[in-house]
């Protein structure tokens, strides 16, 4: 697909012509801006499919609201009848609640130096921004609300809590030019922050390879007993098939330190790989937190249809 220069134009959001918010959103470099209006033509096919009822079915809203007061009839649960309305006007009046539909949606991502690495057409960190992309379109599509946490092992950016197109695409574009300033992981940092700032239910989707030498099962348990949180674990798919016929040097992209080792090694690898995957999932099991596996440089869209699929089948049951 060819853009023409001034294609980033059309991002700019119809509530801010005329305004400092369209001066500063045309300030974007012509790249960046290119790479934000591509990512949402690719993405808004796939909210398409996610907003068709998968999204909306599977997270509740943060509970009921009062909406009005009517005349009882036979039909009604009498357990709903509101005696003081009733009282002064002398006939059985009930209270009628609706669901408040409205999300509070975190999106939770990691930007250590570990999602710099990619075999593939992408980087995890590219494929972490595709799907949260996917996620805060899918959440403006319904009218929701979505904060973006970024992080290493600091707090890096937070963004409060908005709805709208003009906000999500504020977020896409803090989350392709954010330069973090540290390299290191810190879930547990992360996660405790997260249930610090969080007042109001929310469901919170933790985007990360989750590949952390601390222990952050205390606080994922802690988030996920108030929260709904959806761990989206991203993996490169050489992390899981060591194939190294020769000698190989490669450095840790957190740590910064040179490794060698040689075609001995495979099997040892991948058996830290294997161990890794299944303490991960162990973890996420005994939080009760789902866990979606994305590989890096693939389809994004299917993981998160199967996971919603899953989820409304559970929830029906």
């Amino acid at each position: 697909m060819q853009l023409s220069p001034n294609c980033f134009q059309n991002c700019v959001p119809p509530d801010a012509e005329n305004s400092k918010a369209k001066k500063q959103f045309l300030m974007i470099p012509e790249e960046l801006a290119k790479q934000i209006r591509l990512l949402e033509i690719r993405t808004n096919r796939m909210v398409d499919e996610i907003s068709g009822g998968a999204y909306r079915s599977v997270f509740k809203g943060a509970g009921i609201e009062f909406e009005e007061v009517r005349e009882y009839t036979a039909e009604d649960d009498a357990r709903t009848i509101d005696w003081n309305v009733s009282a002064r006007m002398g006939a059985p009046y009930v209270k009628k609640f609706v669901e408040e539909r409205e999300l509070n949606i975190m999106l939770l991502v990691d930007v250590s130096s570990s999602g710099a690495f990619g075999s593939a057409a992408k980087t995890k960190r590219r494929s972490a921004a595709e799907l949260a992309a996917l996620i805060a379109f899918s959440a403006a599509r319904n009218h929701d609300k979505v904060s973006l946490m970024m992080f290493s092992d600091k707090i890096e950016l937070y963004v409060p809590p908005r709805s709208g197109r003009r906000h999500t695409l504020r977020l896409i574009r803090e989350m392709l030019a954010f330069q973090a300033q540290n390299k290191g992981t810190d879930i547990d940092l992360a996660l405790r922050e997260s249930s610090r700032l969080l007042k109001k239910s929310s469901v919170v989707f933790l985007i990360s390879d989750l590949i952390d030498s601390g222990d952050f099962s205390s606080s994922l348990k802690q988030l996920n007993r108030r929260h709904d949180v959806i761990a989206i674990q991203i993996y490169d798919p050489s992390e899981r098939c060591w194939e190294l016929d020769s000698s190989l040097v490669v450095e840790d992209a957190e740590t910064g330190e040179l490794i060698s080792f040689d075609a001995r090694d495979r099997e040892r690898l991948r058996q830290e790989m294997t161990e890794s995957t299944e303490r991960i999932s162990a973890l996420c099991r005994s939080a009760r937190v789902d866990r979606v596996e994305v590989e890096s440089g693939s389809d994004v869209l299917g993981p998160l249809l199967q996971f919603f699929a899953l989820r409304n089948s559970r929830n029906k049951h």
